[in-house]
């Protein structure tokens, strides 16, 4: 090889040159240039590497002579038209739907339309530097996100990209966005409650492992704090979750992660976001991520919950996308499959049985309504697809009564089989005592005059009415949720005043929590009341509400 310079005497000279320099900088009108020229010339005469061209040579033609030549195709598409988040391509005979294709600027699309010259793509990012006559390449891969118990704590965007400046995902495998359901043979029956922590839905819309309840209402009736208060109900019960924020708006998701991460269910819940800014493509495909995401801690042996806030964003999405792919529009401008959209999701939660691992995937999608219309394209579409609503109601929600459930309208098609028997024991006839309440009072509201028996049944209603009032973003334990509905069932909260409810409510639950913190453990673990245990509470409730009622004659008289 070539000879190498004197290292030594190379060091020698250019710290006698620095000390030189250093002595002519001191000077004044000192030409900086030209000094580090004049340097720069003196040390020239040392020796320079200079490569040994024959070996070089040698090695270059042993390399070659190991190379085997072959040939490989590609298929390449030229861009006709791009903008709005889709772009129209010719050629790609060989491609498939659902299809990836790589454009020059390094972006991602994934093939949507196959036409007979050419197909119809949805970009995965921005389309700025994609023109007209851009080479498309074909990857013969479908779009695919990472899984694993990684994402768990963590937000991601629907490509499983983290948003939350943590450190990268180390996915433990990558699955495609859409797979098949579970077959009906690998299902079993809906018949574990999964507590929301709301005395008004888990009295009167109970939820099952493995249900899909529609969560339906106008906007500010309070349709996310409903299900992020479900997700919160989950810290104690085992259940790995998943928040799949469609088209909101950032403040809105922020503030929704923001009130899981105090509430310490960060460290179960897996968030996917995909903003109102983001390209439609993100928006329509998100629901599918965060279930393929959610699918996975279903087969590793866990129960989860998914959260889709909300359908209509998403159907909009999609809207979108096909109205710009020229795709026929059908009733509200949706296009014709807008229905098989939402039922291949939905479809994918369920109850697996004890021979496919007996766990659950439960889904709770949310969907908003314009002027409480049920009977819009969307909400006939998801109620028949789902296992159930809760229709939370504008006017309740407009009179602080929250959660606005409206119980004539909700149903849960699992009904009590998705309640604990102590549950079952003290709601039986809830949902007739408030049908009848809200009858009687529009027939008072007219003037008409009433027996004293009506008059009873109105004040027991009204105090129903305020019992099922829960605070936003406190739920309460199945038993607490028992004792109460127990008090205001058989008439113990028919002399506190309306307006104190709340107060009675707060002050016999900690009276009880310290009296017989063993009792409410049991009920907790077993989901059991034998008759010792309601004689029990019941002695405890008339007890504690005579205390309660002379204590308060003593604070008003004082």
């Amino acid at each position: 090889m070539s000879e190498r310079p004197d290292v030594a005497r190379l060091l020698q000279a250019i710290h006698q040159r620095m000390q030189e320099s250093c002595d002519l900088l001191r000077q004044p009108q000192t030409d900086i240039v030209e000094l580090v020229s004049t340097c720069l010339a003196e040390l020239s005469h040392l020796p320079q590497p200079q490569p040994h061209v024959p070996e070089l040579l040698d090695r270059l033609r042993a390399e070659a002579a190991q190379m085997e030549p072959r040939v490989q195709l590609q298929d390449v598409g030229t861009v006709q038209f791009v903008g709005h988040g889709v772009a129209t391509i010719s050629g790609l005979p060989q491609a498939c739907t659902d299809e990836l294709v790589t454009f020059p600027t390094g972006v991602q699309g994934m093939v949507l339309n196959l036409e007979r010259n050419h197909v119809d793509v949805i970009l995965l990012g921005p389309d700025e530097g994609i023109h007209g006559g851009d080479l498309v390449t074909l990857t013969d891969e479908r779009l695919r996100v990472p899984v694993g118990n990684q994402l768990i704590g963590r937000v991601v965007n629907p490509l499983g990209q983290p948003l939350d400046d943590r450190r990268p995902i180390e996915a433990t495998t990558y699955r495609h966005l859409e797979r098949d359901a579970p077959g009906i043979v690998q299902r079993g029956p809906v018949n574990t409650p999964l507590h929301t922590g709301l005395k008004a839905i888990d009295a009167l819309v109970p939820i099952g492992m493995g249900q899909r309840e529609l969560i339906v209402g106008d906007r500010q009736t309070g349709k996310t704090s409903v299900a992020v208060d479900t997700i919160l109900n989950q810290l104690e019960n085992s259940v790995e979750c998943v928040y799949v924020a469609i088209g909101q708006k950032k403040s809105t998701t922020l503030s929704a992660i923001e009130t899981l991460r105090q509430g310490g269910a960060m460290s179960y819940t897996t968030v996917v976001v995909s903003s109102s800014d983001d390209p439609p493509a993100l928006r329509y495909l998100a629901p599918y991520a965060g279930c393929t995401m959610a699918e996975f801690l279903m087969e590793q042996g866990r129960d989860v919950l998914i959260v889709y806030d909300d359908l209509t964003r998403h159907a909009d999405a999609y809207r979108e996308l096909s109205l710009l792919l020229r795709r026929p529009p059908g009733r509200e401008a949706y296009p014709g499959d807008i229905f098989y959209l939402h039922s291949r999701l939905l479809e994918r939660a369920c109850k697996l049985n004890e021979a496919a691992g007996g766990r659950s995937l439960t889904a709770l999608p949310i969907l908003e309504t314009q002027q409480g219309n049920m009977s819009a394209y969307l909400p006939t579409n998801l109620i028949s697809i789902c296992d159930g609503q809760i229709v939370l109601s504008a006017d309740l929600a407009n009179r602080n009564i929250r959660p606005a459930v409206d119980a004539a309208r909700s149903v849960s098609r699992v009904g009590g089989a998705a309640q604990t028997r102590a549950m079952r024991a003290v709601v039986g006839n809830l949902r007739l005592m408030l049908a009848q309440f809200e009858e009687v009072v529009r027939f008072a509201r007219l003037g008409t005059e009433v027996d004293e028996t009506t008059r009873q049944q109105i004040r027991r209603g009204e105090r129903l009415q305020a019992v099922l009032k829960q605070p936003v973003h406190q739920p309460m334990a199945p038993s607490e949720q028992v004792f109460i509905l127990l008090s205001a069932t058989e008439g113990y909260l028919d002399a506190i005043p309306t307006e104190r409810v709340s107060a009675f409510e707060r002050d016999l639950l900690r009276h009880i929590r310290a009296l017989h913190p063993g009792v409410m453990l049991e009920i907790d673990r077993t989901g059991e009341l034998t008759e010792e245990t309601i004689d029990l509470l019941r002695e405890t409730l008339e007890e504690y509400r005579d205390t309660w009622l002379n204590s308060a004659v003593q604070r008003s008289v004082l």
